[in-house]
């Protein structure tokens, strides 16, 4: 049994159709014919039932399409790795995330090194705050990282997403009707925010915020993460400044409300060691240049 048998019968099973298939696999109809034909000799089993206005696949047909289609996709897998071994380009990255920030940008990435680099295994460590993973990053614990902390720390950092902020609010707050809130409407209210000993950018672009509009946020509860923190703002402990992205924790007490006027932006930055040039690094960087979108 060859591959490109396989690949033959796949094709006929899709397209039902000789002509067509010969065509998607830029062969004459002939020698596919053929093929079919030896690949049922070796099964012992027909797998077409053909008349000359149509083809059919037979109960064994259907049953050994499946299987070839793994087969196929197998054999792909394995050709691409034999490939990238032989430019280097397997091994271990370690990738560090911020929470909520990275919510959006990490799959992205991460499902297309799955796809595209079969030889690299991703090993992911988070949620951290940025500051940190920009620690672990310089230190070397971490090879690559998803941070809001641009640093010249001899790290190159390449931006990936704007995430502006938004009021994460209970769903019984009379705010959640709102279509938007301005900043200073929020001076009479009670903040949950993430520790400010931990260094989150997203406190200290929140507190920067409502200085600016002319008060301080009186936060009475603080949150380890972005899920605790959401989970306290549906409790009614307080409203909270969040991370548009932070719309992908699904919590069913919790509305977010958009805010007016010139809103506050928190980059979000792919950053790496400027002295790793390592192939299999420099693999998933070239991949992330293409698949992770540039902000305007």
């Amino acid at each position: 049994m060859e591959l490109r048998h396989l690949a033959g019968f796949v094709a006929v099973a899709e397209e039902l159709h000789f002509g067509r298939a010969a065509a998607r696999l830029h062969i004459s109809q002939s020698p596919l014919s053929q093929q079919i034909r030896l690949l049922e000799r070796d099964l012992g089993v027909e797998l077409f039932e053909r008349s000359t206005r149509s083809v059919q696949l037979t109960a064994a047909g259907r049953a050994f399409l499946e299987p070839a289609r793994e087969v196929l996709a197998s054999a792909s897998v394995a050709r691409r790795a034999a490939r990238a071994s032989g430019r280097g380009e397997v091994g271990r990255v370690s990738l560090g995330f911020a929470g909520a920030s990275s919510a959006v940008t990490l799959p992205l990435l991460t499902r297309a090194v799955a796809a595209e680099l079969p030889g690299v295994e991703m090993a992911l460590h988070g949620p951290h705050y940025s500051a940190e993973t920009v620690s672990r990053i310089a230190e070397g614990v971490l090879d690559l990282g998803f941070a809001t902390v641009p640093s010249s720390r001899g790290l190159n950092t390449r931006l990936v997403r704007r995430d502006p902020l938004m009021l994460a609010v209970a769903d019984v707050h009379p705010l959640a009707a709102r279509r938007s809130v301005a900043l200073e409407e929020l001076s009479v209210e009670r903040f949950v925010a993430f520790p400010a000993a931990r260094g989150s950018e997203v406190r200290e672009l929140s507190v920067r915020a409502c200085l600016e509009a002319g008060f301080g946020p009186a936060i009475v509860q603080e949150a380890p993460d972005s899920f605790s923190l959401l989970a306290m703002v549906g409790a009614g402990t307080g409203v909270a400044l969040v991370v548009e992205a932070a719309r992908s924790i699904r919590l069913d007490h919790v509305v977010f409300v958009p805010l007016d006027g010139e809103v506050p932006v928190l980059p979000v930055c792919l950053v790496w060691r400027r002295v790793d040039e390592s192939a299999v690094l420099r693999a998933v960087l070239d991949l992330a240049e293409r698949v992770l979108p540039t902000p305007d």
